[in-house]
Formats: C-alpha cells, structure tokens, sequence
C-alpha cells in the first residue's frame, strides 16, 4: 500500500513539471509611467477619476497616494494592472498617517483594498510605456 501511494506521488509530480516545462512561456508585464485610480467618496458618493505619474503625490479628499510601480501585461495575455501604491491620510495639526502601502490589482479591487471609512480607492489601468533606461520623463 505505501508502495502504490509512493508510486502515485511521484507521478502526480512528474504530470506536473511536464505541465510546466512544456506550458507556453509568459510574456513580462510590461512598467508603465502613470496610473489611473478611482476614487469614491462615500459621503458624497463621488467617484473621481485620478491620472497621475509614477512617483508623483496626488491628493483626495484627505488621503496623499504616491504610485510606487504600476505593471500591466501584454495584450496576448490575460488583461491585468497592478500598481505598488502608498496612501497616507493627512489632517491639518496632526501628523499624516500611513493606511495603505502595497500592490492593488485591476482585475480583483476586492483581493486588496484600502480600508477607510470615506474613501474607496482602486486601480482602472497602467498607461504610458515608461521610457527607455537613461531618458529623462518629460
């Protein structure tokens, strides 16, 4: 008996490298230079469109968001956008308050989010091929 379930592991194992070697290859996401969020204000129920470039502090209601990185995958693949995003919450006399540092994705807003009682922000798309190494943005 421990022979046959020996036996069944180690070809489960070898059905699956094979899957693998033999899978097509992925493409590479490709780095964008901006990315386009949109934001809800949920006393207001206000829903604002937010382009802004990688790097650049944009501001919403009393949330400060910095997008950090922002991939997007070619259009033979399956369509997704994540971005490495920072968002602090910034009142006036007190100090700002970080709420959010990590990846958000287009395709699943949900997986994961930015909790705040009045603001819902999440990720539309990447756009704008970032430019080649040694070019300065413009």
């Amino acid at each position: 008996m421990i022979f046959r379930a020996g036996v069944t592991a180690y070809f489960g194992a070898f059905a699956a490298a094979m899957l693998l070697v033999l899978s097509p290859k992925q493409a590479a996401a490709a780095t964008m230079n901006k990315v386009v969020l949109q934001g809800l204000d949920k006393v207001t129920a206000r829903v604002t469109t937010i382009e802004t470039e990688i790097g650049r502090v944009v501001r919403f209601g009393t949330l400060e968001i910095i997008a950090r990185h922002c991939d997007k995958r070619p259009p033979e693949e399956t369509p997704e956008s994540a971005a490495f995003l920072d968002v602090w919450e910034t009142r006036p006399g007190e100090p700002a308050v970080s709420l959010f540092r990590g990846w958000m994705f287009a395709s699943s807003p949900a997986l994961n989010a930015l909790e705040h009682p009045v603001y819902d922000i999440w990720v539309l798309d990447c756009v704008g091929p970032s430019p080649p190494p040694g070019r300065p943005r413009r």
